[in-house]
């Protein structure tokens, strides 16, 4: 069977590690998000190595998993943190990661976010308006303080991604188009308390092709060397590249962090400016799985049959908003899971060839029990046959997974299980009932 990193098939049962998934349920119950942490470094130091020559602060998008002992692994590694929410500024600073590798990006930031990310001298804001600037000038004179920013431009380029995860295109609402850069650049002087240090390009996730990082970052250098005079280019000291580096949810060979830096390193050199990064996909989409276990199989008189599990879109929300493909086998089985599993029509073609899919697989959708159609997690897939109680492996889930994760329904949210070695973490406890109305309860006798 494949390999996903640190989770593998051997004997036909699941590994994370060196654990066996079943061993690490029969603890902690399903649903359960569980990480390999040597994944998690895997995939940091290979991006780390891949950019080397250009020496960037990588700082981790706490968005993508904001788990604190999955920060703390990062931040031990020599990780900046990109933050997009007081919250998140708050979760890194709980772990002592030193405020000048600490980037805030977001096109909301509130003034309550703002005086308190400048109270903790965060290295650099991401600003993304021209009234967003004059607000950090405002507050940061109020308090006496310098703030540190770089402009996040807008260049207008399709970095061919989920029309809901594109942010470098102009009719989104990320960013400032070169003609307002350009004015905010000749007005700088009179944002006095602003230091202007750097310039910002994120264009989405995932991104499959170096393509769109080297037309941005092209156009970012056009723009600056028309713009700037020779005292501006020295004020230019940073730029930052983002992050949306891919990861393989299919199984079909994508490009690595080195086939990026490749091509993007050549023209950072042209810019001159240090190098800041944020990968947060790539790092850890594919360091976790969610597991869950079969609560019924339904057929209907027609023969559509469904898988019915006990996670569901609360937990694992992306097939729901995104149309987000996740491959899905069960956790214990002796049917070898597909190198590349593709949609259901092209599987089928290319399987019907092979064997009589009727002995081994069955066409299902994998759904959970939240009260909504759009609640299925897997669509039309060719599944091995499975039984009430077998639990099931939902891969690539450790980005975008737990973070966005919801109590819809009144469902408590899952636990996080983080798996070293041979070694067995509990990182956050299941949620109770009681927990789901703390933050009500008191009020019940009050109206």
């Amino acid at each position: 069977m494949p390999s996903f990193d640190f989770f593998n098939y051997q004997n036909n049962e699941l590994f994370c590690e060196q654990v066996k998934v079943k061993d690490i349920i029969e603890k902690v119950k399903t649903p359960a998000y569980v990480y390999s942490k040597n994944s998690i470094l895997k995939h940091f130091n290979e991006i780390r190595d891949a950019f080397a020559e250009a020496s960037p602060l990588i700082c981790f998008s706490v968005k993508s998993n904001s788990n604190l002992s999955i920060c703390k692994i990062l931040a031990d590694a020599g990780a900046g943190f990109d933050v997009v929410s007081g919250g998140e500024l708050y979760r890194v600073l709980k772990l002592g990661v030193s405020p000048d590798k600490i980037v805030f990006a977001g096109v909301g930031k509130t003034s309550e976010e703002i005086k308190y990310a400048l109270e903790n001298d965060i290295f650099m804001f991401n600003v993304e308006s021209q009234s967003e600037l004059a607000n950090i000038d405002r507050i940061a004179s109020d308090l006496n303080k310098t703030a540190r920013i770089a402009l996040r431009i807008n260049p207008d380029i399709d970095p061919n991604t989920h029309v809901k995860t594109t942010t470098g295109k102009k009719e989104n609402k990320f960013g400032i188009d070169f003609v307002i850069a350009e004015q905010i650049i000749k007005d700088i002087k009179n944002y006095r308390n602003i230091d202007l240090k750097g310039i910002h390009v994120h264009l989405g996730s995932p991104i499959y092709e170096p393509e769109p990082y080297v037309l941005a970052l092209e156009k970012v250098n056009k723009f600056l060397q028309e713009v700037l005079d020779d005292k501006d280019k020295q004020r230019i000291e940073y730029i930052n590249i983002g992050g949306g580096y891919c990861i393989s949810y299919t199984g079909e060979k994508v490009k690595r962090p080195l086939a990026f830096a490749t091509e993007i390193i050549p023209v950072v050199k042209k810019l001159g400016c240090k190098v800041i990064m944020e990968p947060g996909r790539f790092i850890v989409g594919n360091a976790g799985i969610l597991v869950s276990r079969v609560t019924y199989t339904k057929v209907s008189s027609w023969g559509k049959k469904y898988i019915i599990c006990d996670a569901a879109m609360n937990d694992l929300v992306r097939p729901s908003i995104y149309e987000a493909f996740h491959r899905v086998w069960p956790v214990n089985t002796d049917v070898p899971m597909p190198e590349v599993e593709m949609s259901y029509k092209v599987q089928s073609a290319r399987l019907n060839q092979q064997r009589d899919m009727s002995d081994e697989l069955e066409l299902v959708d994998i759904a959970g029990p939240v009260c909504e159609s759009s609640d299925v997690l897997a669509k039309e897939r060719w599944f091995p046959k499975v039984k009430e109680g077998d639990l099931i492996a939902i891969f690539s889930a450790g980005a975008y997974g737990f973070t966005m994760s919801s109590t819809y329904n009144t469902r408590p949210r899952t636990c996080e299980i983080l798996v070293d070695g041979g070694n067995i973490s509990t990182i956050r406890r299941r949620e109770t009932y009681e927990d789901l109305i703390a933050g009500e309860e008191e009020f019940l006798n009050e109206r």
